[in-house]
């Protein structure tokens, strides 16, 4: 970015940051990394205000006002024309892979359906936080046309303000400066739960709603954090599930879940692109039986030990460094996205069985709570992972949705009982069938 004179001059184009440039290569015709964020009002959209207010909002948001261009050795991202994405009725299949043509040309696309507002955001972009963001000033604007007096605070910019340097800097490349090699990387192949496949582009979608109150208090009783007791579950019914399907033949796979960290927790700023890193921790059947408190012990002893600045930063300074390197650099852009997708399609997913990305708590000022019942957070499906799951919470609501490429639901179905029977109230929607 440019500065002159005390004046904030965005930029015609951005380099993508660190974590963002693998994902062009590993774009398919049927798959893109994509997430979902939503938000659900007390009354019905406007698809009209809505398509006001996302045009009023996004000259705040200059890094999400881009398109996706091709230079000889990297992807870039250039200042779009177009004036906004269009707003469209949402889809009963969502998260659906990226073509850099449509759209506007515009990285996310906005959906409406009664009274929710969700977009699909292409990873490359930016991270939950980042979505959280434009999310929650484009509904502050919506509600403001509405009628309603929404200041700006907590999670809603000032569209008054001119963006900062910060917000849409590359962390990575300004905060990554280990001279050490990350320790605990296991890529071992992971256990995968079987399904019957999908066709292409259909996803089945079921969301869980608890009080977080409840599910504080349990994982309170274990000595963990939420993020620590959903992870560990997510374990234990992938390790169980594994163990009912061998039934003594042969040697167990390793089972793991991941887990995205947003590492402004650990470094001081607030950008709006992609700044996260992810945790992988597993366990070996082969070494004996597991229950549950093992797990949740495993999962939290370990967890507490890597989590820490200077192992986050001996990971950020590996991937910059596998980056600069001079083979890797000056390689044209058509063989760098061959080499990572075939990387992506060799390794991809195999290392991990299950992932839970835990976007927080979603604050927005307290003018503007009256006016939301939720938020919602979704993974886009995965290629091979029948359990990819994404939670956020909302004063007392905590959502957390499975994305699943099989038509069997015996995964989120088991993992809701477990909850249930903790005592722990759940009520579930889904785009299929109500679960029974």
């Amino acid at each position: 970015m440019a500065q002159s004179k005390g004046i904030f001059k965005p930029r015609e184009w951005y380099r993508l940051d660190n974590a963002a440039k693998i994902f062009p290569g590993q774009n398919t015709q049927k798959w893109s990394n994509i997430f979902r964020l939503s938000v659900v009002l007390r009354e019905k959209v406007d698809p009209a205000v809505l398509e006001q207010a996302v045009i009023m909002t996004l000259p705040r948001f200059p890094c999400f006002n881009v398109r996706m261009r091709r230079g000889f050795f990297w992807h870039y991202l250039e200042k779009n024309d177009r004036l906004a994405p269009p707003i469209q009725p949402d889809i009963q299949n969502p998260c659906h892979r990226v073509n850099w043509r449509e759209n506007n040309r515009f990285l996310f696309r906005v959906y409406y359906h009664e009274k929710r507002i969700s977009i699909d955001f292409y990873h490359a972009l930016s991270d939950a936080y980042g979505a959280s963001r434009l999310l929650s000033t484009i509904a502050a604007q919506y509600l403001r046309l509405m009628g309603h007096e929404i200041p700006p605070g907590e999670g809603v910019l000032d569209l008054n303000e001119r963006p900062t340097q910060d917000e849409v800097s590359d962390p990575f490349q300004r905060f990554a400066s280990s001279k050490a090699a990350p320790r605990h990387k296991v890529n071992k192949f992971a256990y995968h739960a079987k399904g019957t496949r999908m066709p292409a582009h259909m996803v089945n979608i079921t969301t869980g709603y608890m009080p977080v109150d409840a599910l504080k208090n349990k994982a309170k009783e274990y000595g963990v954090t939420i993020t620590e007791f959903i992870a560990a579950l997510l374990l234990d019914v992938h390790y169980r599930k594994q163990l009912e399907e061998h039934r003594g033949r042969g040697k167990l796979k390793d089972v793991s879940v991941q887990i995205p960290v947003n590492l402004r927790n650990s470094f001081p700023t607030k950008t709006l692109r992609n700044f996260s890193l992810c945790y992988s921790v597993r366990i070996d059947p082969n070494m004996g039986e597991y229950t549950f408190a093992e797990i949740v012990r495993q999962v939290s002893l370990y967890l507490r030990y890597i989590n820490n600045s200077k192992e986050l930063n001996a990971m950020m300074s590996s991937n910059l460094k596998l980056e600069s390197n001079p083979f890797m650099r000056f390689l044209p852009l058509p063989i760098k996205d061959f080499f990572i997708g075939l990387s992506f399609l060799i390794t991809g997913e195999k290392a991990t069985s299950v992932l839970i990305s835990n976007l927080g708590i979603v604050r927005v000022p307290k003018e503007m709570e009256a006016y939301i019942d939720r938020f919602v957070l979704m993974t886009g499906p995965g290629r091979r992972s029948g359990s990819r799951c994404a939670a956020v919470s909302f004063q007392n609501t905590f959502s957390l949705t499975f994305a699943n490429i099989y038509q069997e639901s015996d995964i989120e179905r088991e993992f809701f009982t477990r909850l249930v029977k903790m005592g722990i109230h759940v009520k579930i929607e889904s785009n299929r069938e109500q679960m029974e």
